[in-house]
């Protein structure tokens, strides 16, 4: 059930209380323009709104708030531990104002051990949609790689694809430098494979007592059977594996624990997630959430704790540097979630005070670097105001750049920064279409007037917009926002320098200005990131489209290949290149090509003579 009242002219929030519900719920602060200023959950949405306007406010930023508020809508649920989950959707679709907000991320990586003939370790992030065993997550992309380079050192399995895999005619570096033993061209049996397969799956399971037991049997066997290169192996993977153990099992335990420690300073927050699983120490990762005026680092780390475990599956027990709101509440929502008990301990001693310290050292530094970051963009956005004579900072910039090859595959970028930096969730290609190969022009007025049509229905403009390029490119920016009525947006046009240096562009304004303010200057370094970053993403969007475009079209050439066929081909061998690399007699096999097609695909795509039936 929802209840909604606004006033533009004054907002009555005692009146409003007295007919309030004093059931659980959800309340959203409204600001005169419908934005909503605040997220926040209740036991008893009546009690708690009232706490707002009945007595004196804790604190300046929700004094502040309350000042705004032109109206409240609330949403009742059956349980607290309904609006508590309610309370983190609202906050990561809406993203309040006034309320702590993690930025947007990416799923966690995890390690990926195939299931199939000869099973291969990948690095995985996203959903789970291959068949296979999945361990994880791990905190960083960094923490992936490293445990991933120890296991092919280890392990020896092999990490190439499967369209490589299935055309390797000889071993490749991999297995050069021993990390790989060669299964794409049997240098390992089966069951060896297998074999090593189980104990790679025991190490990342955390079960490495029970595998070094497996590996000093094996290797007295194999010295009984006077094997003894492979005892000495054997040998050396026990070492390593208890030299691991050594560096970094936690009290012999089978922990899986999250360390969370908070740190504020000069308004800005870093929370610092140091995660074991299965005992081992799998790295840190630093958080760095909006404020938004928030002075407590219990406040910030319960905010942090909510959004981030409401989207992650919770460890069975989270180590917290400071007690925070709602900690009996948060304990049994995750327990539920992950439908086993989860622990919250803000208090802890031994092994883990020592770790929580570590954390919280981290954390520091951590911050004091990304606050010396944070004060190098605001130095370049305001020498960026001051170069441009801007009325302010601009908070939102956008950039837009083309790329294509001789006219073939054309794509627009466009790239979004604000205050922070780039916003890399919010950049956007755009497939042109339509136009005549090679006209710049007319694709930088297609994406223009593309993303500024939503942009207009959706109210989300840029301060400034960047067009790469010189006064005939900004001149499609000026015409498409005239045609659509957006003002009070700044426009520059970069072009490029002598020899194309960097350093040296011409700055382009819509009077027919050009400022060059030289390599020295902090806001033409500021221009030349997102510029960059502009670039980068329609080159990477360019490289793709113009691949699909030529595989399809080479397969498209040879009679008897529909789209289905097409796509089988493809996918059976990987791509292009797989499908080249294979012989006739493997195309064959593909369902629905016989012997003859196979041969004139071959041809087709060795550029030979199809032979004669």
């Amino acid at each position: 059930m929802t209840a909604q009242a606004g006033d533009a002219a004054a907002f009555d929030g005692k009146d409003y209380v007295r007919k309030l519900t004093p059931a659980p719920g959800v309340y959203r602060m409204l600001g005169a323009d419908g934005s909503v200023l605040y997220v926040g959950k209740a036991a008893s949405l009546k009690k708690r709104v009232a706490s707002y306007f009945l007595k004196e406010q804790p604190s300046r930023r929700i004094a502040l708030m309350v000042a705004q508020i032109a109206g409240i809508e609330v949403t009742v649920t059956r349980t607290e531990s309904e609006a508590l989950i309610l309370e983190n959707q609202l906050i990561k679709s809406l993203r309040p104002r006034y309320n702590v907000l993690l930025r947007d991320d990416k799923s966690y990586p995890q390690i990926l051990l195939t299931d199939e003939t000869w099973p291969r370790l990948a690095y995985h992030r996203g959903p789970r949609s291959l068949p296979g065993r999945y361990f994880g997550p791990y905190p960083s992309s960094g923490a992936v790689r490293e445990t991933l380079d120890l296991m092919f050192k280890l392990f020896k399995l092999r990490s190439c694809e499967d369209s490589v895999f299935r055309n390797r005619s000889r071993p490749c570096l991999q297995h050069q430098i021993g990390r790989c033993t060669a299964p794409c061209v049997g240098l390992v049996p089966t069951r060896e494979y297998d074999a090593t397969v189980r104990r790679a799956a025991l190490f990342l399971e955390g079960r490495s007592t029970e595998l070094v037991d497996e590996l000093g049997k094996a290797m007295e066997a194999a010295s009984a059977r006077l094997e003894f290169e492979q005892a000495a192996q054997l040998r050396d993977q026990i070492a390593a594996i208890r030299r691991i153990q050594a560096r970094q099992y936690v009290e012999g335990e089978q922990v899986e624990m999250d360390v969370l420690a908070c740190v504020l300073d000069q308004g800005m927050a870093c929370v610092l997630l140091m995660a074991f699983r299965n005992g081992f120490n799998q790295g840190t990762r630093s958080y760095f959430p909006k404020t938004n005026g928030v002075e407590s680092p219990e406040e910030v780390l319960g905010a942090f704790v909510s959004q981030h475990y409401l989207e992650q599956r919770p460890p069975r027990e989270i180590v917290l540097s400071h007690a925070i709101p709602d900690l009996e509440l948060l304990q049994e929502v995750f327990t539920g979630q992950a439908g086993r008990k989860v622990e919250l301990k803000a208090s802890v001693r031994g092994e883990r005070a020592r770790y929580l310290d570590i954390a919280k050292q981290n954390a520091a530094l951590a911050l004091a670097t990304e606050i010396g970051s944070s004060a190098s963009q605001r130095a370049r956005l305001l020498s960026l105001q001051e170069l441009l004579e801007l009325p302010e900072p601009p908070k939102r910039i956008e950039c837009f750049d083309i790329s294509h090859t001789m006219g073939e595959a054309t794509v627009a970028s466009c790239a979004v920064f604000d205050a922070e930096g780039p916003v890399r969730g919010q950049y956007r290609r755009f497939n042109i279409s339509g136009i005549e190969p090679g006209d710049d022009y007319a694709a930088m007025h297609q994406a223009l007037e593309r993303r500024f049509r939503r942009g207009v229905e959706e109210g989300v403009l840029p301060d400034l917009l960047l067009i790469d390029g010189g006064s005939g490119q900004l001149a499609q920016a000026r015409a498409v926002l005239d045609e659509l009525g957006v003002r009070g947006v700044a426009m520059v046009g970069v072009a490029k320098g002598e020899a194309r240096r960097a350093g040296h562009e011409a700055l382009v304004l819509p009077d027919g200005r050009e400022l060059r303010p030289g390599a020295a200057s902090p806001g033409l370094q500021l221009v030349q990131q997102v510029r960059d970053e502009a670039h980068r993403f329609a080159i990477t969007g360019h490289r793709g489209k113009r691949q699909k475009a030529r595989e399809t079209s080479r397969l498209e050439d040879i009679p008897g290949i529909g789209p289905r066929r097409r796509a089988s081909l493809l996918r059976h061998f990987g791509g292009l290149a797989g499908l080249k690399a294979a012989g006739a007699e493997e195309i064959a096999r593909v369902e629905g090509v016989n012997a003859a097609l196979a041969q004139r695909i071959y041809a087709a795509l060795h550029g030979l003579e199809p032979q004669s039936p």
